[in-house]
């Protein structure tokens, strides 16, 4: 059994040991690709994986856990261990990792009085709950008993949000109770200020920094800030930040490889490294995250790619083999080799099988909930997804003004089936006149877009989402409501023989049929505003804002011969067919 020590240096069996450590998210990659990655990993010369684990997959109701399928975090962490890597584990109770509201459970925000990441006992008591069921399950990784976890995070970036240094103990001591013996780590910001407020150092905790350039500088800095302390600890980034994510309706933000290399060789003969990100991977289903700019909120895309050493879709960049170089030139004793490249394939056509509105099938999709006002995403389902919100309104033949009061993200609003308006970001709040028959049939969609994952906001009550003060019409707010929670995790219920209106959110179906399976990339240049399943697996957000214009389908979601795409397609635009590229293509 091995032992590993943070001294002066790390240590591993009492000898130094250099950590290269690239981050591969398992929540992000299919379980079947899990293998195809660390094998890269150890291609490049690396020798330790480092993965989050999200609170939100493991607990998505209050007291209901699930570590099955690409939520194994436990198989995930023996495969690398079977291959010869190192692991860091990072079960903070918030991530960032630009996943939806940073890892946090949306179910926290049905209790009011809910501070997050705070020395409260509501939240802590909610912790220590979800602790006691992960490190049941991931104790037995550590090395101490065997395992390949030599480090597990305490909080993540902490000193970006607070300074409470009495929380961070509780959360240490929560850890210690739970059985966690190896030793505990925090990252900032590589600036005095955030390592100051989200470190505990004092406590034996390692302080580690966040940053993707200007290493020397960096380093110096978290360098003088163990000499404050006179301590002496190894020198380590955490993240350090190869590429970056992107947001809808922005450019595509990339790195020059050179550059990236040459911050690396600068970094390594003085500190430790965990590459952000190896491969980024994709934020499947509704768990994109979203930054906050201000009074804007910026939701980020679907494909995680991060212009990262792999693509999103596995495949080695410029990136790789520059790092390669780097460690075949710093540590030529280390065996390095070639990667690993995955079969891509160009199907279809898919064709068009089936279309039905929304309206017409809502109720197969989520019961309805019925109360004097509206409810919100949370208080009605699991917080994410869609609301679509119905009730009738007496108009008197005339114009009223409809205004949706504290919704979050987007709201599109239907009168008599007719779609009178849309509304986002600045536009939320603002009145909407509609031209009102005697009896009438006044319906909200609300979209939850992703919560923050970063900074102030985590605290905001916007992060609730869907209505969460009401409706007016005229001066006074309508009661009477109808509202249906659209996760949507049941699609292929859906019964395509109902009615289809146009205009309409609605879902359509397609069919192709596939001989050998390959990953593939479904072109949604064609479509409005949506989310896309493929035999029923839920791929991701789509929207013509760009600058992406594909969902990736890694080929493990494919099936030889018949496959079905059912697409729910908000913005009215219909498609016939649909493409599956064999490269991802861009608005």
């Amino acid at each position: 059994m091995s032992v590993f020590e943070v001294k002066e240096e790390f240590l591993l069996d009492g000898k130094p040991f250099k950590i290269l450590s690239g981050a591969i998210h398992y929540f992000r990659i299919v379980p079947e690709y899990w293998e195809d990655c660390f094998y890269n990993l150890k291609a490049m010369g690396f020798n330790t994986v480092e993965t989050y684990v999200p609170w939100n997959i493991h607990e998505p109701e209050e007291g209901v856990f699930d570590f099955s399928g690409g939520r194994d975090v436990v198989s995930f962490v023996r495969l690398a261990q079977s291959m010869g890597l190192m692991v860091i584990l990072r079960p903070t109770p918030f991530i960032c990792g630009e996943w939806e509201f940073g890892g946090l459970p949306p179910w926290l925000l049905r209790y009011e009085d809910m501070k997050v990441r705070t020395d409260t006992p509501l939240f802590l008591s909610k912790v220590d709950a979800y602790y006691k069921e992960l490190f049941a399950r991931i104790g037995s990784l550590q090395i101490t008993q065997g395992g390949p976890v030599i480090m597990m995070q305490l909080e993540n970036e902490y000193g970006s949000f607070g300074n409470d240094k009495n929380y961070l103990r509780a959360i240490k001591a929560i850890m210690e109770q739970y059985g966690v013996q190896v030793p505990m780590f925090t990252s900032d910001g590589s600036w005095e200020a955030a390592l100051e407020a989200g470190s505990l150092v004092e406590d034996g905790v390692l302080a580690t920094a966040n940053f993707g350039s200007r290493s020397g500088e960096n380093l110096d800095v978290l360098e003088q800030f163990y000499r404050h302390k006179g301590i002496k600890r190894p020198l380590m980034c955490m993240e350090f930040w190869d590429g970056w994510f992107n947001r809808w309706g922005e450019p595509i933000i990339t790195r020059d490889a050179q550059d990236l290399a040459d911050a690396v060789k600068e970094l390594l003969p003085r500190a430790s490294i965990n590459l952000y990100m190896f491969i980024g991977g994709t934020n499947f289903g509704f768990y994109n995250g979203c930054s906050a700019r201000g009074t804007i909120d910026l939701p980020q895309v679907t494909s995680y790619d991060y212009d990262a050493a792999l693509t999103e879709w596995g495949q080695p960049t410029e990136k790789f083999f520059k790092l390669r170089q780097v460690i075949r030139e710093l540590y030529p004793q280390i065996p390095t080799f070639e990667p690993r490249d995955r079969l891509r394939g160009a199907f279809g056509p898919a064709v068009m099988t089936g279309k039905v509105s929304l309206d017409a099938v809502a109720e197969q999709l989520a019961p309805c909930q019925k109360s004097s006002y509206p409810m919100t995403m949370e208080q009605a389902g699991s917080g994410y997804g869609y609301m679509l919100y119905r009730t009738h309104v007496k108009g008197f033949h005339s114009k009223m003004a409809v205004k949706a009061v504290g919704v979050s993200d987007r709201v599109q609003f239907y009168l008599n089936g007719r779609h009178v308006a849309t509304q986002y970001q600045e536009e939320v709040g603002q009145p909407v006149e509609m031209e009102f028959e005697e009896d009438n049939v006044l319906e909200l969609l609300v979209e939850n877009m992703g919560r923050v994952n970063y900074g102030y906001k985590l605290q905001q009550p916007t992060q609730s989402k869907g209505i969460r003060t009401g409706v007016m019409v005229d001066i006074h707010f309508e009661s009477g409501w109808e509202q249906y929670a659209l996760t949507l995790k049941h699609v292929e219920s859906v019964d395509f023989s109902a009615p289809w209106k146009a205009d309409t959110p609605a879902f359509y179906r397609y069919e192709f049929q596939v001989e050998e399976p390959a990953d593939t990339f479904l072109d949604c240049r064609d479509l409005g505003k949506g989310v896309a399943f493929i035999n029923g697996f839920n791929l991701g957000r789509y929207w013509d804002r760009g600058a992406v214009g594909y969902l990736y389908i890694p080929g493990p979601l494919l099936k030889s011969g018949r496959n079905e795409i059912i697409i729910f397609e908000t913005e009215g635009k219909v498609a016939e067919i649909l493409k599956m590229e064999d490269k991802p293509v861009f608005l």
